[in-house]
């Protein structure tokens, strides 16, 4: 480990390893609420991910209730995912387990440590999706933007 990426890179795996396994749903249902309803296409233009992978995903977030699938508002041909009350709950369940998490580790970190980190973090991310050509919708950036779901 010579150079800084390279603790960056063993942090971040790291980091990795306190994720749950799904994962998955919690991604994918968040993107849903922050940038509105998506067709498969969508998704699979969002994240970078063939359809048929996204297809297993969403096949489970429909078995489990957490989305549904709808004819497009706008008549489009395409159908598009939309979260479901039990989609809404869970997400807030978990966003809310994630954050008291995260409150638990912080606990010894002043506000502005807080804060800068989370600056840090939101830059980071900035530039990864801007080498990937695929940006996450923000909060700010929605709301701004006039688009998503309301979050």
């Amino acid at each position: 480990m010579d150079k800084p990426t390279d603790l960056v890179e063993y942090e971040t795996m790291l980091l990795g390893q306190h994720r749950h396994l799904d994962r998955s749903a919690y991604i994918l249902l968040s993107r849903i609420r922050v940038a509105g309803m998506m067709s498969i296409g969508q998704l699979s233009e969002a994240f970078g991910l063939d359809v048929s992978t996204l297809n297993r995903h969403t096949s489970a977030l429909l078995r489990d209730g957490l989305a549904e699938r709808i004819p497009d508002p706008e008549g489009g041909i395409a159908r598009k995912f939309r979260l479901t009350e039990v989609g809404e709950r869970y997400l807030d369940d978990e966003r809310a387990r994630n954050i008291r998490g995260l409150e638990k580790v912080l606990a010894g970190w002043t506000a502005e440590e807080v804060a800068e980190f989370a600056a840090y973090l939101r830059r980071f991310n900035t530039d990864v999706e801007g080498v990937g050509g695929r940006s996450w919708p923000r909060q700010d950036r929605v709301a701004r933007e006039g688009g998503g779901a309301g979050v």
